[in-house]
């Protein structure tokens, strides 16, 4: 399924900007050396990376949680450290750790949520949202008494009570069942339609492929990459055409090589790697050049690289 991403969303200014930012821990550990990152208003933009690598740290500087050695970040032109209440006002978030465990009740505790940003109460809005995130049935539970995925869902219902127009989601469905997972995407779908940005990390990256409309890879605290998903995996996807030989060739002739073609360990099959840039050109000057070898096949398959073979050779080749 694609994300369908509005048409707006690939020309919208940036909502968010990053310039130059770095942070050093007291231990000399530098988890961010000079990212430069816009995010897009009404888009869905994914954060990848290793564990360590630096997303939750950038995360919390834009939210106004860490602060940074240096650089500057801005939210809806408020800089998060001048202007850090209009910054902060306009920011949901859904951190990675379960950091409720209250005698409130799921209602009163996303209420309260909702004031601490100074808006007036809303009743209808709160009972949207609890609704929107199957948790209306639990209103009046203490929060203490949920299970963890019904405690996740009342962190996303805090973040969302006072109407924020931007949405983090640091490992949202990490440990979740699939049908909280189901709803979460179901609802960032429905917040991504009506305008509200969001970022989002995970270690699930389909979840990305299939949700994301650009793509951010941090690695050892650098920003490796920052592309439209679509864009992303035509320039850095590989194809494979596997071409299955009538008999066992015991070898590939040299007038071959400028391919680099693979054999298999048995010799039945050759294998053929092409970027999805030169695939027309790649495979009818390879065909032709069987053809002058004598070399004919039985059948032939494809097969495409995806979002996370992507993620893994970016972060492999990185010095």
């Amino acid at each position: 399924m694609s994300s369908n991403a509005p048409p707006a969303a690939a020309t919208a200014p940036a909502v968010i900007s990053v310039r130059s930012l770095r942070k050093t821990y007291a231990s000399g550990f530098e988890a961010l050396k000079g990212i430069d990152l816009d995010i897009r208003r009404g888009e869905i933009f994914a954060l990848l990376g290793p564990n360590g690598a630096g997303k939750t740290t950038l995360i919390s500087i834009i939210c106004g949680i860490v602060r940074a050695t240096s650089g500057t970040v801005t939210v809806d032109s408020h800089d998060i450290v001048g202007g850090w209440r209009a910054a902060r006002s306009q920011i949901g978030l859904v951190p990675q750790e379960l950091t409720i465990d209250t005698f409130d009740t799921v209602r009163a505790t996303a209420g309260f949520s909702r004031g601490l940003f100074g808006k007036r109460a809303s009743p209808a809005h709160i009972e949207k949202v609890l609704r929107d995130l199957s948790l209306w049935d639990k209103r009046d539970s203490k929060v203490m008494t949920l299970s963890g995925g019904m405690k996740r869902r009342v962190l996303i219902a805090k973040a969302l009570a006072h109407e924020p127009r931007i949405l983090f989601l640091d490992e949202p469905t990490a440990g979740v069942d699939v049908e909280l997972r189901r709803d979460m995407w179901d609802l960032v779908r429905a917040l991504r339609a009506s305008g509200v940005t969001i970022i989002l990390t995970t270690h699930y990256i389909a979840e990305a492929e299939e949700m994301a409309d650009r793509i951010g890879v941090v690695n050892r605290g650098e920003l490796v990459v920052v592309e439209d998903k679509a864009e992303l995996m035509r320039k850095l996807g590989r194809k494979q055409l596997i071409l299955q030989l009538p008999a066992r060739l015991e070898h590939i002739p040299d007038a071959l090589a400028a391919y680099r073609l693979e054999l298999s360990a048995d010799g039945s099959e050759l294998t053929y790697t092409y970027d999805t840039q030169s695939e027309r050109t790649g495979i009818t000057s390879l065909l032709d050049a069987l053809a002058e070898a004598g070399i004919g096949f039985r059948d032939l398959r494809t097969q495409e690289s995806s979002l996370e073979d992507i993620f893994v050779n970016l972060v492999r080749d990185q010095p």
